[in-house]
């Protein structure tokens, strides 16, 4: 399969298995908006970035936590747990690992200011949230690699460095998929039904879902 029909395969799994509702769908949306805001505060002010990419994060994982359907997919014909458990990415397991750690940055930099001397001492409040939005950053992006890295060693080097590719691109593509998502949600559709006759034209599609 070209680099194309594998970029194309990641994404239209990761919609119809991990984005059927509208609500999910409409908090991508806004995450993804985010997320564009962060891509540009990282060439002014990555401290801050790194604030904003987490607002974005926790934006679109409370959609996948708490409105994604996680019982029986009919629409797909498979299982919750079978989808968690080729999911190329990050499946729920990995993002509250992921979250976890995440949610210790604060307190390890509460417990030592300098986190073992890799920053100087915070003058105030303000250089703590600094201090806390680049370990935040550092901790995104080495979540990032981490995952690549292991999809390396796991499957090949291709799948790798495509699904690190599709997480990238996901704030554009999920603006250009999702746009009409809040226009659904307030007609009261709960779930996007456009996915049982979704098909976007990859012949060799495989069953895996992804990060989002």
């Amino acid at each position: 399969m070209s680099l194309s029909g594998m970029l194309r395969t990641q994404r239209f799994d990761d919609y119809r298995l991990c984005h059927q509702s509208t609500v999910n769908q409409t908090l991508h949306l806004f995450s993804a908006v985010i997320f564009l805001f962060c891509y540009g505060l990282l060439f002014v002010d990555p401290a801050l970035a790194g604030i904003v990419g987490w607002i974005a994060m926790l934006t679109r994982q409370t959609g996948h936590f708490f409105f994604e359907p996680n019982g029986y997919d009919a629409v797909n014909d498979v299982s919750n747990d079978y989808k968690e458990a080729i999911k190329v990415g990050y499946n729920q397991t990995r993002k509250i690992i992921l979250l976890l750690v995440w949610g210790s940055a604060p307190i390890a930099l509460y417990v030592d200011p300098t986190l073992f001397g890799l920053f100087d001492p915070p003058a105030g409040r303000l250089d703590f949230i600094r201090h806390v939005g680049t370990l935040w950053l550092a901790i995104g992006i080495g979540g990032g690699l981490a995952r690549m890295l292991q999809l390396f060693a796991t499957r090949d080097v291709t799948t790798g460095l495509v699904w690190a590719f599709k997480v990238l691109t996901d704030p554009f593509h999920n603006i250009a998929l999702y746009w009409k998502s809040p226009l659904k949600l307030m007609r009261g559709e709960l779930i996007d039904t456009a996915i049982a006759d979704a098909d976007w034209g990859d012949e060799d599609a495989e069953e895996a879902a992804h990060l989002t």
